[in-house]
């Protein structure tokens, strides 16, 4: 049987050989040899994001599954999701082999567990996409859960650190991420984790700004559910309004905490008129803006 690449050995002198100054800069240039990998797929990045944008626009379900190391870089992007974009909690779903760790505890075997993988299918209906991870590409609960939300009509979206494995052999859009081995052999946590982290979080930003909720750099639906992102919510719609920053606290306030909305009101724009613009255009400012004749440079 051929060793998967991300179970081999290092070339050059072990880590643990090593001064420790010396393992960590090895381990640091070994975190950026892993970017490049990323950077080898990016149409199939974009290709993600625009199945995932369209879950979300037809009011399906983002559904992420994995397990081990890769189950935790997929829960660290599921929970961003709401609060950086304002996607709602509800249609964010992850599911992690054996359920996520409330501990230091990640039991390996429940990666074996093909029967479990039943449930998570169980959850998942047509039309939802499934962000699917497995570093080695051949994990039988990971592969099992791809296998089963296809056939029920979902969309998947394979991310594997291992070329022609099962995973992405059923993926939809397969995502090879094709890291070198790991510095410690087969502690997938290192490199691949790295590259399985950034091409989630580049999907996720792509997919916020097919949304719409991206406009001139800032997360214009961002939700204000602490001191800071309300101040952060109010210095947006100031610049995009070219209004005070007390104004902009104003114009949230009336627009019930809805950023986009409340750059509208700062602009001249009634709640209804807001809302309503913002339906008709998908959520985009630049489009509502040109429909209600606004010049976002008048007050800058």
């Amino acid at each position: 049987m051929k060793l998967l690449t991300t179970e081999k050995l290092p070339n050059g002198t072990p880590l643990d050989a090593l001064q420790p100054h010396e393992a960590a800069k090895v381990m640091v240039e070994a975190q950026l040899d892993a970017l490049p990998c990323v950077a080898a797929v990016v149409h199939q990045l974009d290709d993600a994001a625009r199945i995932m944008a369209a879950s979300i626009r037809s009011g399906r379900s983002l559904v992420y599954a994995a397990a081990g190391s890769s189950g935790l870089m997929a829960l660290a992007d599921a929970c961003e999701l709401p609060g950086t974009f304002g996607i709602s909690p509800d249609a964010v779903r992850i599911f992690m082999a054996g359920g996520v760790p409330a501990d230091g505890r990640m039991s390996g075997d429940v990666e074996d567990d093909t029967q479990a993988a039943q449930d998570v299918v169980g959850n998942v209906a047509s039309g939802d996409t499934v962000i699917v991870l497995s570093a080695s590409g051949t994990t039988p609960h990971t592969v099992a859960v791809a296998q089963g939300v296809k056939a029920k009509g979902a969309s998947v979206i394979g991310l594997a650190n291992n070329p022609n494995t099962a995973l992405l052999d059923l993926a939809d859009v397969a995502i090879c991420l094709a890291t070198p081995p790991e510095m410690i052999a087969g502690s997938t946590r290192l490199g691949a984790a790295t590259a399985q982290k950034a091409a989630l979080n580049i999907m996720s930003t792509l997919m916020g700004i097919d949304l719409g909720h991206v406009h001139r750099g800032m997360m214009v639906n961002v939700v204000a559910d602490n001191a800071k992102l309300v101040e952060r919510a109010a210095a947006i719609v100031s610049r995009i309004a070219g209004v005070s920053v007390g104004d902009a606290k104003v114009a949230i306030r009336d627009a019930s905490g809805n950023t986009k909305a409340a750059a509208l009101i700062a602009m001249g724009c009634t709640f209804s008129q807001a809302k309503d613009a913002l339906a008709s255009h998908d959520g985009h400012l630049d489009r509502c803006f040109k429909s209600l004749e606004l010049d976002p440079n008048a007050n800058i």
